[in-house]
């Protein structure tokens, strides 16, 4: 007699991601990574197997907000076991690397701590957990690359993916943490991104955004960036390609010429880009250890403009950095002035232990911190406005990404990333559509669908 096949339950996982794109695009893959072992995605904590943080160390209060929610979640992991159930808690991403041993000593309910380099291994050492007690701990910087152990299969995909490319950075910013987290600049072959691009095509995907901590100083087998993009270009169905963050170091030079042309030669390339200056001061630029100057900045931009006179620039702020006088100040408001920026991050600067920053003299104290941010972000408010507005009455093509608020609206992005709503039929999600944009709101435009492209198609035919 055959004895009775035993099928054991569901495991329910609940991820929890901050930070910039690249860990989101990590915690999905660590989701597929985990998916074998038999656990399905929740969307809260309170039921879950297994909670996974996948953190971010650029801001001290992202870093005390883990531990605030490792808190939390040592309530929930309680309750669980007086019902005789087992949770485990996994902390991942930037905090797990830098802070490995003080998230061990402070919250000793963690079960798991990996670092962004070494979450390949998380499937061993979910088995290791269930097996033994205390917390595994996995930070190292392996020699073997996490992309050759990752599985290739990918879900059901989206309209837009997400896909990195490059890892690390060489740049050591004064006041930054990811040289440390991260690791050395390194950059996946150019067969193996061009692979898993054609997947993500295949299961749906119409947009491919590239990531990277430096994605334009990618390197892949001697291949740059705008190599990759043109034969990113060249795949079935792939609509649309966006790349982030850059550097503007990584601007100059003959791999910095050729992304710039290519910005004007591809038109599946989006007119937009997100290029973090920090300051416009050269003395806190310095100070900075930036390794370029503002009118560096300045001619990138000049160079982006004329290659593609519609493109959308973003970018990122710093103020108060170590030193940086009220002249300093102006100076970044200047460039902010002159340069036009269609969106843009700011932030105070926040004192990361272990960068060379946090022992510089000078510390700017937080109300000046504070009151020169405030005037910042004035700035680029209007800036914003401005780009918006001057987008209404434009038609424009859109990718749907899926359904809105309201009954019957649809979401898309704009070429230049807005936020765009209208109302249309579901079955125009994940096609590129071309609108009117009507309304600028304060954080998306408001559009009437002009036709789908291929309804344009057979109407010129």
């Amino acid at each position: 007699m055959t004895a009775p096949t035993t099928v054991a339950p569901p495991r329910r996982l609940h991820v929890r991601t901050w930070g910039c794109q690249m860990n989101v695009y990590d915690s999905e893959r660590m989701t597929e990574l985990l998916a074998p072992l038999g656990y399905a995605p929740v969307d809260t904590p309170d039921a879950a197997d297994m909670v996974l943080l996948n953190t971010c160390h650029i801001r001290e209060r992202a870093t005390e907000k883990v531990f605030s929610d490792l808190g939390r979640l040592r309530d929930i992991k309680n309750a669980r076991a007086a019902d005789g159930q087992k949770m485990l808690i996994a902390v991942a991403g930037c905090v797990a690397q830098a802070e490995g041993a003080e998230i061990a000593a402070r919250a000793p309910w963690v079960d798991l701590v990996v670092g962004p380099q070494s979450y390949h291994r998380l499937p061993e050492m979910v088995a290791r957990a269930h097996r033994a007690a205390g917390v595994q701990i996995d930070t190292d910087f392996p020699a073997e690359t996490k992309f050759d152990t990752l599985p290739e299969a990918r879900g059901k995909q989206g309209a837009i993916a997400f896909l990195t490319v490059q890892e690390g950075c060489d740049k050591f910013c004064s006041f930054c943490v990811v040289p440390y987290t991260r690791g050395a600049e390194a950059s996946r072959p150019p067969a193996a991104v061009l692979a898993e691009a054609r997947r993500l095509v295949a299961a749906g995907a119409r947009e491919i955004a590239l990531l990277g901590q430096n994605v334009n100083a990618y390197h892949g087998d001697g291949w740059d960036l705008a190599r990759l993009l043109r034969a990113l270009a060249e795949i079935p169905g792939l609509a649309r390609l966006r790349y982030a963050t850059s550097h503007p170091r990584d601007f100059q030079g003959p791999s910095g010429e050729a992304l710039i042309a290519a910005h004007g030669d591809l038109p599946a390339l989006m007119p937009y880009l997100h290029l973090p200056v920090q300051a416009g001061s050269d003395r806190v630029l310095r100070a900075m250890n930036r390794g370029h100057t503002a009118d560096d900045f300045r001619r990138v931009v000049d160079k982006l403009r004329v290659a593609r006179p519609d493109i959308a620039l973003t970018s990122d702020f710093i103020v108060g950095h170590p030193g940086e006088s009220d002249a300093d100040f102006q100076a970044t408001m200047r460039l902010v002035e002159e340069t036009g920026f269609a969106m843009a991050y700011s932030f105070t600067y926040s004192q990361r232990p272990g960068t060379p920053a946090a022992a510089l003299p000078g510390q700017v104290p937080q109300a000046d911190r504070d009151a020169r941010l405030q005037a910042l972000q004035a700035l680029l408010r209007r800036q914003q406005d401005a780009f918006n507005a001057d987008c209404v009455g434009r038609e424009a093509e859109v990718l749907v990404i899926g359904t809105g608020r309201d009954p019957g609206q649809l979401s898309a992005r704009s070429p230049w990333l807005q936020a765009v709503h209208f109302q249309g039929s579901p079955s125009l999600i994940g096609q590129v559509v071309r609108v009117r944009l009507v309304t600028a709101l304060t954080n998306s435009l408001t559009a009437t669908l002009c036709a789908t492209l291929e309804q344009e198609e057979l109407s010129a035919a």
